[in-house]
């Protein structure tokens, strides 16, 4: 189900899944995910300071993800268990583009045990609905690197078509790797680019 309302934070929910930006009461949701995942998805991302998995850290990180999505720049949805206890995963869209471009980019991840039961792609697909029908977006670009298969996978699942390969693009776990360039153009806008 998709929240209308382009102002609001979004709730959206899938057969599994609660998608919604968190309020900074319940940093501690993101502090047992970030904890309980740290040495798996270190792999995947940047390296991170000891400050980035206390709760002090995340109250000031969420409330900043609301004050980015009211302003337009980016929408950090969190992907909750049903009965929203659990962070299950992270879907954020971040640097929106208006003007000619009308675009983003999409940075997930997923928590360790919710891995091969199709939930990053629920979560995903109802996410990128969301950016498209109602914040109206033309194009979600998402990279992976060339060694992360099940990203590479579930990216083409979703529609993303491999545009290119950025060499030494970002720093992941201390050094400069490849990446993959992937988008996803808006169904809306049709095939031709209309």
């Amino acid at each position: 189900m998709l929240n209308l309302s382009r102002n609001d934070p979004p709730r959206l929910t899938t057969q599994r899944l609660v998608l919604t930006l968190l309020a900074p009461r319940y940093a501690e949701l993101m502090v047992r995910y970030r904890i309980d995942n740290r040495h798996y998805l270190q792999r995947w991302e940047p390296v991170r300071s000891p400050q980035f998995f206390t709760p002090v850290y995340w109250r000031a990180q969420l409330q900043a993800n609301l004050l980015d999505f009211e302003r337009g720049e980016s929408c950090a949805l969190v992907l909750l268990n049903r009965e929203e206890t659990q962070v299950v995963g992270v879907a954020n869209f971040t640097q929106i583009t208006r003007g000619t471009m009308q675009s983003c980019y999409l940075g997930y991840s997923l928590a360790r045990d919710f891995e091969g039961q199709g939930l990053m792609y629920e979560g995903l697909r109802a996410a990128c609905d969301y950016m498209f029908q109602t914040l109206e977006l033309h194009r979600i670009m998402a990279n992976y690197l060339p060694h992360n298969a099940r990203s590479g996978r579930l990216l083409d699942r979703l529609g993303f078509e491999v545009e290119g390969r950025a060499k030494a693009a970002f720093k992941i776990n201390g050094a400069w790797e490849d990446h993959v360039l992937t988008a996803l153009i808006n169904p809306a806008y049709g095939s031709q680019y209309q």
